[in-house]
This record gives C-alpha cells, structure tokens and sequence, in this order.
C-alpha cells in the first residue's frame, strides 16, 4: 500500500486498529483526532504504530478547512464516531465523494448503518452485553451472573475487517474507478463470530509472559521501548512493518509528509 494517504479519524481500538494494520502494509497513515477529547495512553501508544498523529479541532471553521484539504489529497477516509457526527461536521461520505471522486470511504458503528439501533453508539463490551455474548459466556462457565469475553474481541476484529474492505475498496478503484464506502459494524462482527459455532468444554488459562514472547517485537518509541504484539500477517515477499514509532497524540502538522 506504499504511496496510499489514509486519513484516520477514530479512537479507542476498533477504528485504530484498521488504520494501524494499513500503516503496516505501507500506507501513510494521519490520525488526525481534537485536544478536547478523552484519551486512554496504552491504547494510543499499541494502536499509534506506523502513523503520524495530529490535533484538529472541526468545532472551528479553520479546522474544517485545514481537514478538507487534507481529504482533497487522501485515498482514504475511515471514521468511528457516533453515527451522524462526522457528517455533521460535513464529511459525510457523500461529501467526501464529491471533494474528493475516487474517495475510499469507511465507517465503523456499534450497531450497524440501518435498523432500529442503527443511531446508538457503543462500544465492544455495550455490543457483547446486547448481543448475547455475555450470557453464552456465563453458561459455558457455568456462571449464574453475565460474564464478558476474555479479550475486546469485536473490537479487534472488526479493525481488521474495516482494514481488509479498505483494501478491496481500493482493488475495486483500480480496476473499475469511482468511489467506495466500506461499512463495518461491532454487532455485525459479533454475529458473524457467533456464527462460527462453539467448542464447549474449552479451559484456557492465561498465558505467561514467557510463552507469548514469540509473538512480541521490540521497538522504540516517543514513550520508550514498547514491547508490543507483532503484526499477525506473515508475508515473504512484502512482509508488514511499521515505519513509524509511536508518538503522542498531535506530535505533527495536520500535513501529508513530502
């Protein structure tokens, strides 16, 4: 993906996590996010790697301007707001096809883009919670009270389900031209995942330092040595790897690198 401009405007895991996994296949990648808005560090240093980060805040007039031309010159503009913010700031996906044709445009929701819930936000634990995943946890334990999944599993799957459609978006712009909008949502992740089926009897303990250090990389970082979880893709001849260390939030100009 080298020499593809993806414009990231998302936070916590879900949305962060397709930007980082474009940034690993050679995307540049500018999470552009606002000062006035909560932060959670370990999650802005794992998810950081590989982009550049700064500050615009869209509540003023220069903040818009200064996003628009940025999109102007993106391949990419992937959101995770609550539905109907970012296009109520204008950059809609309609919008976006229209400043800038050829835009690959992809959204990230709680509960999906159409139906009864479609305007509620969440996140990964609300999704669990009204989906069922808590109660098929509690029974498999054999737990009188809900129990949550052991990791943000929606979370991290639908990152890279956002970043996979992002990358057939773009084949699909390649052979075809005109725009895309990729849509992904945590609840249709965990009703695909719930689809998979169930092994019952399953007992995994958490596993030691030790015997995941296979699956660890050190690298160095605006916060230190960031010991981190590897990129899961193996590839021979283009193997993923991020450039970029992470740094905190708004450490760069809202500006494509030259």
């Amino acid at each position: 993906m080298s020499g593809i401009k993806v414009l990231d405007l998302t936070r916590i895991i879900a949305g962060p996590v397709c930007g980082r996994t474009l940034a690993a296949h050679g995307a540049d990648v500018l999470l552009v996010t606002s000062a006035h808005l909560p932060s959670m560090l370990p999650l802005v240093i794992d998810t950081g790697r590989g982009k550049l980060s700064a500050e615009i805040d869209l509540r003023q007039p220069g903040g818009r301007e200064t996003l628009a031309n940025l999109a102007r010159e993106a391949d990419v503009f992937i959101q995770g707001y609550r539905p109907g913010a970012v296009a109520g700031h204008g950059f809609g996906a309609e919008e976006l096809a229209q400043l800038r044709p050829g835009i690959v445009y992809a959204s990230l929701s709680a509960y999906g883009h159409d139906g009864p819930w479609a305007l509620r936000r969440g996140f990964d634990s609300l999704v669990q919670t009204a989906s069922g995943f808590n109660v098929a946890e509690a029974e498999a334990f054999g737990s009188a009270e809900p129990k949550p999944l052991p990791a943000q599993v929606l979370d991290h799957a639908s990152g890279y389900l956002l970043a996979f459609g992002v990358m057939a978006a773009l084949q699909r712009r390649a052979e075809h031209g005109g725009s895309w909008h990729v849509r992904v949502s945590l609840a249709q992740t965990g009703h695909w995942l719930r689809g998979l089926g169930r092994i019952d009897g399953m007992r995994c303990r958490d596993p030691g330092f030790a015997e995941v250090r296979d699956r660890l990389h050190d690298t160095a970082s605006d916060f230190g040595r960031l010991t981190a979880v590897r990129h899961a893709a193996e590839m021979s001849e283009t193997p993923p790897h991020w450039l970029r260390a992470s740094v905190p939030l708004g450490t760069h100009a809202p500006a494509w690198p030259t």
